[in-house]
């Protein structure tokens, strides 16, 4: 199978993590028919909310969820270049 990663940049996005991730993994059939591996690869851009324990929360329950933590803002083009 081929892997797909999604990579999503995070800053102060405590309320949509979850969001994001139930949204898309509606698509799990989708993602099984074309055969495909996923992976969501949460790119935290030094958040100053919860954002970062939503995304554990996530990868507690989905070993897919991945998570990088910035120690401060770098800005998307980082966030997405890190991923």
């Amino acid at each position: 199978m081929a892997l797909l990663s999604v990579i999503v940049p995070c800053y102060n996005e405590e309320e949509n993590v979850s969001c994001f991730y139930n949204e898309l993994m509606k698509n799990k059939t989708f993602f099984d028919e074309k055969q495909l591996d996923l992976e969501v690869i949460y790119i935290d851009d030094g958040s100053k909310d919860e954002t970062v324990s939503e995304i554990k929360k996530l990868a507690e329950k989905d070993d897919r969820v991945k998570m990088i933590s910035f120690s401060r803002n770098f800005g998307k083009e980082a966030a997405i270049y890190a991923g």
